[in-house]
């Protein structure tokens, strides 16, 4: 009788502990995805409202989200291991294959299909045109990063030197620019949101032309994964493309009023009006793709920015760094 008692114990016992160390993973039976993010902004609203939809729990993934700051660290974190899917600007892809990595990272689903910056106007110009830069200051981005990048090319595109025709002061961080721009410094500013509605509405500023609109559809931003990782975890890969992909069509059915409603909680510092008009700007010059398929011919316009501004050692290949066969599927 003693023994018995004594085995019910350990029975329970043990069926207590098992219970204690089961992992959220275990009870729900989805698996964890750890995603580092370039920055969190409106402007990646399609993967918020797959968050905030539920799509990342109907595929069966437990997503974590981190915001690494910064491309080199979204990419330092993928390829030490500490991320598993890093998002990003694809040139960074682009930049590490070049350096020779061996298990470089591979990019499997684009986000966005604009550049996400405005150029802002101390003064009021309905009708801007890009040569009014001419003999100009304008803040501008860091040399070699994706939004001086892409304001450059069409500076060139619009017959403008950008080294001679106008100066660009590029040794403001990243972030600050609205600030020194509110504080008078500068004719103009090439801002994210959501620092560009902020100017406007603090009275400070006036946007008078899109980025997005006039550099025509690069491949801002795209989710990409160590080659090892996804010939490793392909159901992963595709479980999360397909919460993506609706995210996707939920942007494309619905409208701005809508899709801010649904990220509000991402942006909880953001007022809701704030928020829908920055949401209709992006919405309105068509950032965000009907499909998450990275095609050759946005490839190579990225990589013909990339050389115009000079950073670009050698051209590669579309065929090693893009992977459509996830992106296919989920948009079926």
């Amino acid at each position: 009788m003693k023994k018995r008692l004594i085995a019910l114990a350990l029975i329970t016992v043990l069926a207590i502990t098992s219970l204690i160390g089961c992992s959220p993973k275990e009870e729900t039976g989805n698996t964890k995805v750890v995603l580092n993010e370039v920055a969190h902004s409106i402007f990646y609203a399609p993967m918020y409202v797959a968050i905030e939809e539920g799509y990342f729990e109907d595929e069966g993934i437990d997503l974590e989200l981190v915001c690494g700051f910064g491309a080199d660290k979204v990419m330092t974190a993928v390829l030490s291991g500490e991320a598993d899917i890093g998002f990003m600007g694809s040139e960074s892809s682009i930049y590490t294959y070049n350096e020779g990595a061996n298990d470089y990272v591979v990019n499997f689903a684009q986000l966005t299909q604009r550049a996400g910056n405005f150029l802002v106007s101390r003064e009021e110009m309905l009708d801007f045109k890009w040569e009014d830069l001419k003999n100009t200051y304008v803040l501008g981005g860091r040399k070699g990063g994706m939004p001086q990048m892409v304001f450059e090319y069409i500076l060139k595109q619009n017959g403008i030197n950008p080294e001679e025709d106008l100066e660009i002061n590029q040794n403001i961080d990243f972030g600050s620019t609205a600030a020194a721009f509110s504080e008078d410094q500068g004719d103009f500013t090439v801002e994210f949101e959501p620092h560009a509605t902020s100017l406007e509405k603090a009275g400070k500023g006036y946007v008078v032309a899109s980025l997005g609109e006039d550099s025509g559809y690069v491949p801002y931003t795209a989710f990409s994964a160590k080659g090892s990782y996804i010939e490793k975890n392909p159901e992963v890969i595709q479980s999360f493309t397909n919460a993506l992909q609706k995210g996707m069509d939920y942007v494309q059915s619905h409208t701005p009023e809508e899709i801010a409603q649904v990220i509000t909680p991402q942006f909880e510092e953001t007022d809701l009006d704030t928020l829908t008009t920055i949401v209709k700007r992006y919405y309105d010059q068509d950032t965000w793709k009907s499909n998450l398929i990275f095609e050759k011919e946005s490839f190579e316009l990225l990589q013909d920015i990339l050389d115009s501004a000079g950073e670009l050692s050698k051209r590669a290949p579309y065929e090693n760094l893009v992977n459509t066969e996830f992106a296919k599927k989920a948009a079926k």
